[in-house]
């Protein structure tokens, strides 16, 4: 790996040893490959420290910098290996977790039929991380919502378009109706799913003009259902996540209006994309109608 990734990956682990055990080489490789950087820079990147390392100011400011230009070079290095008729390298996918979980795993497997060699990273979180991950080059592509201000000034095209769904506890009031009016939902005590500063269900009582009674902002999908079961509050969650959920005693309510959440996938631009990567997402719009 050049010395860009391999600075990316001690950031990344928070150390030297936990680099050097990721990326299978010495800690003394690593540790002078980032000392080499700091020299060839003429900065001090990072202070070490018997509890690991942490950036400098100037560490911080250069450091999405050496990200994007570590993914410039492995963009180079991947090319080559293409004219030179190699079916190799990695794909690096910024994702959210209903994504994860119904999407990917039946792409990855076709995409493996084909391409058995093509490693893949999911990095798993919300608008804003996914859009700052593409844009440093720490993530070659990602899913999102277009619509959320993080996305803006990335090349987006759409996937698909679901529907929000109000989740319940099993025994609550609003269970007992087919449809739940969003009016409803803002007299209950709100679960938030923290999506990084956008909102579909805001966007939708906004529109509105409705208040909901938000009391927990929460990241995670199955803590959220969770927590409706405990009898805390009422949620809306996306319908693909809630295809499968288990034994989970809580109701499902489509609403009233619908909300819908458009699903789009995001890249900087096509020359960053690695070959392995266009692929992937040739094969993707090819598979978009199967997608549940």
């Amino acid at each position: 790996m050049n010395r860009y990734g391999i600075f990316g990956k001690t950031v990344q682990m928070g150390s030297f040893t936990a680099a050097a055990k990721e990326l299978g080489i010495s800690q003394s490789a690593v540790s002078q490959s980032v000392a080499a950087l700091e020299n060839e820079l003429q900065i001090k990147l990072i202070n070490r420290g018997h509890g690991g390392i942490a950036l400098t100011r100037d560490g911080r400011t250069l450091y999405p910098h050496i990200a994007r230009a570590s993914h410039e070079i492995e963009a180079v290095e991947e090319r080559a290996r293409e004219i030179r008729g190699l079916e190799t390298g990695e794909i690096r996918i910024g994702t959210m977790g209903s994504v994860s979980a119904h999407w990917l795993p039946g792409l990855i497997a076709l995409f493996q039929q084909h391409y058995p060699a093509i490693e893949f990273t999911l990095l798993q979180g919300d608008y804003v991380s996914i859009a700052e991950w593409i844009r440093e080059g720490s993530a070659d592509f990602g899913f999102v919502n277009s619509h959320a201000v993080a996305v803006k000034g990335l090349k987006t095209f759409p996937v698909k378009s679901g529907r929000m769904l109000a989740v319940l506890p099993e025994d609550h009031p609003l269970a007992r109706l087919k449809v739940v009016p969003l009016k409803a939902l803002c007299r209950e005590r709100f679960i938030l799913l923290e999506e990084g500063g956008y909102s579909e269900p805001l966007k939708a009582f906004e529109k509105l003009s409705l208040k909901p009674d938000i009391r927990y902002n929460i990241h995670d999908d199955f803590a959220i259902m969770s927590m409706v079961e405990a009898g805390l509050g009422v949620s809306m969650l996306a319908e693909l996540m809630l295809r499968r959920i288990g034994n989970y005693r809580i109701a499902l309510r489509p609403t009233d209006p619908e909300v819908q959440r458009p699903i789009s996938v995001a890249y900087r631009d096509r020359m960053s994309l690695t070959l392995a990567s266009r692929r992937f997402i040739s094969m993707l719009k090819e598979n978009i109608p199967k997608l549940p």
